[in-house]
């Protein structure tokens, strides 16, 4: 009798065992996680789910596991929205007792004390510009006092179109601004902008303030805002907000561009040197960049790039560090890519003659043949653009394209 008990005992506890390693197999856990209790329920949004990678494919559960092929893991786009939600940024006070930065200028020195702080808090976002099939998002570089060029721009080049032609996307356009650089003024023109971004909707605002230097930072916020929204639009038109676009002439010249191609285009800059006489605008310290010339940049009054160039150029930018002059640090941002900015004609960004006293740049025959020109005050570019698209007769067109 206690012989036979043993062997029903023995047979129960075998048929345990097995019961557990079958309930393991098949839920795929090790024997640690079995034993451990459950997770409590989580109520974070259920997100779709991809399989485990754990079920076994009866066709090639027999196959040798060299023979199995392991799927590349996915690369993370990085975050899904603007991740800035404050601004936590205080001066690098190591800086203060170096004796070279007591000799700089007060706006070197303001800078380079909050040079470290990168990005910013949104306070105007439509990310629905980049939703749909966008063939080109035209980007305007704006400051907040300055509605009149906007609305110009509205009028004229800036126009959305639901179609770029010949079976192409959307024109979208965006501009991009900080706040305004006036204490005393924030409050009044924060409103004002609030209202026009209520009736336009193409307004993108961060919560820095306006200035020059701060054009980089605009460079880079627009550069990481687009690589967050806008993972399928085809192409970029970047400008300032005084400049005459021929849009006709900017699509025609991408039509023969592909966008996976390293397109940045514009009027191109090379072996251009430092500025060193303080006077000058664009005067650069020995301290900030010692080098005798800058890379190659593109005038930042207007460019052309590609949209899948826009992302890396974006993860580019991140690894230096910031430099005061805009279209500068881009042209640093395409030397580590390795991209060489394209020259072209058609682009102006210091009028059709450099001689601001010819009369080339106040004839529209030439600004029909051209893709961008700068500079045009809010009156100027809407008398241009009448009578470029009025019954303009030229006596020859300039081939620019």
């Amino acid at each position: 009798m206690a012989s036979r008990k043993r062997t029903v005992y023995k047979t129960v506890c075998l048929s345990l065992a097995l019961l557990v390693a079958i309930t393991v197999f098949q839920r795929s856990l090790t024997p640690s996680q079995f034993l451990q209790e459950s997770p409590p329920p989580t109520f974070e949004p259920q997100k779709a789910q991809k399989p485990s990678g754990h079920l076994v494919n009866p066709n090639s559960f027999w196959k040798n596991l060299k023979d199995v092929v392991t799927p590349m893991p996915t690369v993370s786009r990085g975050p899904q929205a603007w991740d800035v939600t404050t601004t936590n940024c205080s001066a690098n006070v190591n800086l203060t007792h170096q004796p070279w930065f007591q000799s700089l200028e007060p706006h070197f020195r303001q800078f380079l004390l909050y040079r470290h702080c990168r990005y910013f808090p949104m306070l105007l976002n439509h990310p629905e510009k980049c939703s749909g099939d966008v063939y080109l998002l035209v980007v305007v570089k704006s400051v907040i006092t300055q509605h009149d060029r906007r609305e110009a721009i509205r009028q004229t080049w800036g126009r959305e179109q639901e179609s770029a032609g010949r079976g192409r996307g959307a024109v979208r356009t965006l501009f991009l601004l900080g706040t305004a650089a006036k204490q005393e003024e924030r409050v009044h023109y924060q409103q004002l902008l609030a209202y026009e971004d209520r009736l336009y909707g193409d307004i993108l605002q961060w919560d820095f303030l306006d200035s020059f230097f701060n054009l980089t930072l605009k460079e880079i916020h627009f550069l990481k805002w687009f690589d967050i929204y806008c993972p399928n639009v085809r192409f970029i038109f970047k400008g300032d907000d005084d400049v005459f676009v021929n849009p006709t002439n900017l699509l025609e010249f991408l039509a023969y561009w592909r966008p996976q191609e390293d397109l940045f285009v514009g009027d191109v800059l090379k072996h251009a040197r430092p500025i060193r006489r303080k006077d000058n605008k664009y005067y650069i310290p020995g301290v900030l960049y010692s080098k005798p010339s800058y890379p190659p940049y593109a005038g930042g009054g207007g460019f052309l790039m590609a949209g899948s160039l826009a992302h890396r150029l974006h993860h580019a930018c991140d690894t230096l560090e910031l430099y005061p002059i805009d279209d500068v640090f881009l042209g640093m941002c395409l030397e580590v890519l390795g991209v060489q900015p394209t020259a072209h004609e058609g682009f102006k960004t210091f009028g059709i003659s450099r001689n601001r006293n010819s009369r080339m740049n106040k004839e529209p025959c030439f600004f029909r043949s051209m893709l961008v020109v700068h500079k045009l005050l809010p009156p100027e570019l809407l008398a241009m653009w009448r009578l470029v698209h009025g019954n303009l007769t030229c006596s020859r067109k300039l081939q620019v394209l």
